[in-house]
């Protein structure tokens, strides 16, 4: 394989996750009885750009398809996350009723709808039917396609040019980032501002946080690799935010290349911050899959050792994170009772690979089980209070990225 952005033929190994079904492709009751497609999870690093990424095996709209069952609205903290955004770019690049916010993987409409109550014109793109129709629900725009070249000029026509491009946490869900940055570049205005917010890299091999690999996500990104891939583009970043989401992530501020705006101080703390931490050298990747075996050891000693002690352990949290740890740790149902998720969508239906089943929230009060494992740790202290509010447990809490931590 060739990487993704450079084309350099890729040979530094960074993870080895053996074989899983996509995170994502929930299984209703009927599937139970049927074949399941499991594919490589491995994910390799470019020597020359820097670029992490998974090995090429299944298609774009494999992975996201017409039932995908992600829906941003779920997380409360998200939804406080996107209007605290929307408040915070609309003051600074002084939006207004004239303006055009484009966002790309707009998901439910969660972000967009603070611009509507603005009355800020915007609109959406969103390949997965079901999350866009929920935003459309919200008099959103939406078009319902892969975001790329082609598909930037039909808005550069119809809809003319954005003054602000939004894509959280969506760079590393593209196959082809070049053709999406090159999208990008095509409908910006010649003064325009695009964000991207993406899980950093550096996070994700200091806090040991493998079990946001999947499928899903084709790269992982530094700053380093994206101001590289931007400059080839045309563009450049001029402004960054750490930010505390999804275990630490960036949010850049980019623009044209040729676009009067000075780099802010805070770009070159970051790529020296990365640089420092040794983010294009051999050895942090030689390094990461021990530690993810470790982990993993980790999780299989805890629920042995829970099940030969009689106790009920459950799981929170229908999501990737959880699908990536149990079927690398191939656990199933004799380990884990069941998995409970807030999302409608979820309920009902079951984890791919594991099978384990997904219910709602409130019928865990029914069991009370001993341990409840929170797979989303990016949003555990909502998790537990919003569990802990909802009746009497006495139940522990469970997390075990990046290392076994209980909470009574």
């Amino acid at each position: 394989m060739n990487c993704r952005h450079c084309s350099t033929k890729l040979e530094r190994l960074f993870m080895d996750l053996g074989f899983a079904p996509p995170s994502n492709a929930y299984l209703s009751e009927a599937d139970l009885n049927k074949p399941e497609q499991y594919y490589p999870l491995k994910v390799l690093s470019c020597s020359k750009c820097g670029l992490v990424q998974t090995v090429d095996y299944a298609s774009a709209s494999e992975l996201f398809s017409s039932e995908y069952s992600y829906f941003s609205s779920t997380s409360k903290i998200w939804i406080e996350h996107a209007r605290t955004y929307c408040e915070l770019i609309t003051e600074r690049l002084n939006l207004n009723g004239k303006s055009l916010v484009v966002e790309l993987a707009s998901n439910d409409g969660y972000l967009l709808s603070n611009f509507i109550q603005k009355k800020i014109p915007c609109l959406g793109i969103e390949p997965t039917l079901s999350t866009a129709e929920c935003a459309e629900k919200k008099g959103i725009k939406v078009y319902k396609e892969f975001f790329g070249c082609k598909l930037a000029k039909k808005i550069k026509e119809n809809d003319g040019l954005a003054d602000l491009i939004i894509g959280n946490n969506v760079y590393a869900h593209v196959p082809d980032i070049n053709d999406f940055t090159k999208g990008i570049k095509e409908i910006l205005k010649p003064n325009g501002v695009l964000t991207l917010e993406f899980p950093h890299l550096q996070e994700l091999i200091a806090e040991v946080q493998f079990d946001t690999i999947y499928h899903e996500h084709y790269s992982y990104l530094s700053l380093k690799t994206v101001s590289t891939i931007f400059t080839k583009f045309g563009l450049k970043i001029w402004d960054v935010e750490r930010l505390k989401t999804h275990g630490g992530s960036l949010r850049v501020y980019g623009c044209h290349a040729e676009d009067p705006r000075e780099i802010l101080s805070s770009v070159n703390e970051v790529l020296d911050g990365e640089c420092a931490f040794g983010i294009s050298e051999s050895e942090v990747y030689e390094a990461f899959q021990s530690k993810v075996e470790r982990i993993k050891l980790d999780f299989i000693e805890f629920l042995v050792r829970a099940k030969k002690e009689g106790k009920l352990v459950v799981a929170y949290g229908a999501a990737a994170k959880g699908n990536t740890l149990l079927n690398f740790s191939g656990i199933k149902g004799d380990l884990i009772d069941c998995v409970y998720d807030a999302a409608k969508a979820k309920q009902g239906k079951f984890l791919p690979g594991s099978h384990l089943p997904i219910f709602p929230p409130e019928a865990m009060h029914e069991i009370q089980p001993d341990y409840i494992i929170i797979f989303p740790w990016n949003i555990v202290s909502e998790v537990v209070s919003q569990i802990r509010s909802e009746g009497q447990l006495k139940s522990k809490f469970v997390t075990f990225v990046p290392r076994v931590k209980i909470i009574d």
